[in-house]
């Protein structure tokens, strides 16, 4: 049977709402780890986790995207006995003589009762591995390997090294955001960032069949599922605009159209949100971007609904949010060159300072209602598994 030891960071600050982050983090560990009859227990401060030596490699990497996590390990649990520590101690050090010949001690003493300080643990385990084992040399500032000792209320741990989390808040402890899913870069990484944030994901993309293919489609699913890895599930929904783009496109003007289209989405998103007891929108936008980004564009945007919109984004530059969909692995998928429906029609001088009086005139040429009403009846949704 091996054990890993869990900690969180952001949660211990959480005050009187402490226990309910960690219930959180203690549902998504078992709902993450449910395929490998994994114990979680909960401690003060820690999780440790149960489960078989075959699956322990498995676990480790599932634990990776497990938001709330700072960082687990590995480790030999024992009972709070300076002797049995020691034992477990010279075992270890003595599997690591093979390849590296200096070390260093570091415990933690979070239980007081226990009879030596953190300081005493270093000193008194080093000299007694050296004794036990002369050719390891102390080196306090390049160690070869660090034994890491916890004392904890009930058990003390033995291990050597930290592996790091992604950190955050555990998922669902914010609330639920439905995510605007474009094929693109961006609104992949924003997505990221809710979840580390805490919040559910539903995802919503709009596309243009026969304009758009099914390849693109599938590109939307590859990386809502990519998404689902770091949370549960996500509900991915699916809009077909074609009709509101044609009807744009032959009634206002060219330069508007970007404007247009994005504030009938925001309108779709906001009925479906509705629907599915969603209190928030997420986007992908940045600001000075694209035309579309700029401050002015934003704001006309932004108006069309009265929901509340998160942009994650919003201060990254693309090298930032580049580097961001490479290390959560949206990126190759995203740069597929498969179009989207905000690719289609695309103005060659789009407007960036739009009047919403201006904005609002040319809407009133359409019959918003009709179009909505007809787009909002192709909506499919599909389960993204994690």
């Amino acid at each position: 049977m091996a054990t890993v030891l869990v900690r969180y960071g952001e949660i211990a600050l959480k005050g009187k709402n402490r226990g309910l982050f960690e219930q959180q983090l203690q549902r998504n560990l078992k709902g993450t780890l449910r395929d490998f009859s994994v114990s979680v227990i909960r401690h003060h401060g820690r999780f440790t986790l149960y489960c078989s030596d075959q699956h322990l490699p498995m676990v480790l990497e599932k634990l990776r995207r497990v938001f709330g996590l700072v960082s687990f390990s590995p480790v030999y649990e024992t009972e709070l006995d300076f002797e049995e520590i020691k034992k477990i101690a010279f075992s270890i050090a003595n599997d690591q003589c093979s390849h590296q010949l200096t070390f260093k001690v570091l415990a933690r003493r979070s239980n007081k009762n226990f009879p030596y300080t953190s300081p005493e643990i270093n000193q008194l385990l080093g000299t007694y591995l050296q004794q036990r084992l002369p050719e390891l040399k102390v080196s306090l500032d390049h160690p070869g390997f660090t034994l890491f000792i916890e004392i904890g209320y009930e058990k003390a741990y033995i291990y050597l090294e930290r592996i790091p989390g992604p950190g955050g808040l555990p998922v669902g402890i914010t609330g639920s955001s439905l995510l605007l899913l474009s094929g693109g870069i961006d609104s992949p990484v924003a997505g990221w960032l809710a979840l580390k944030r805490g919040l559910n994901l539903e995802a919503l993309h709009f596309h243009s069949f026969p304009y758009t293919g099914k390849k693109s489609i599938e590109k939307v699913r590859e990386l809502s599922r990519k998404l689902a890895l770091y949370g549960h599930k996500i509900p991915l929904h699916q809009i077909q605009v074609t009709k509101i783009q044609e009807e744009l496109h032959r009634v206002c003007p060219e330069e508007l159209g970007i404007i247009l289209l994005r504030r009938m989405m925001l309108r779709l998103a906001e009925r479906l949100s509705t629907q599915r007891a969603v209190s928030t929108l997420i986007t992908g936008e940045n600001l000075g971007q694209v035309a579309s980004q700029t401050l002015e564009s934003i704001d006309v945007i932004g108006r069309a609904t009265t929901r509340l919109i998160l942009r994650p984004l919003i201060g990254f530059d693309k090298l930032e949010i580049t580097n961001l969909a490479k290390q959560i692995n949206t990126y190759k998928t995203s740069i597929l060159p498969y179009d989207d429906c905000c690719t289609l029609f695309v103005p060659s001088s789009p407007v960036t300072k739009p009047k919403l009086a201006v904005v609002e005139k040319f809407e009133a040429q359409v019959d918003q209602e009709l179009l909505l009403e007809e787009a909002f009846a192709t909506l499919k949704t599909t389960i993204i598994h994690n």
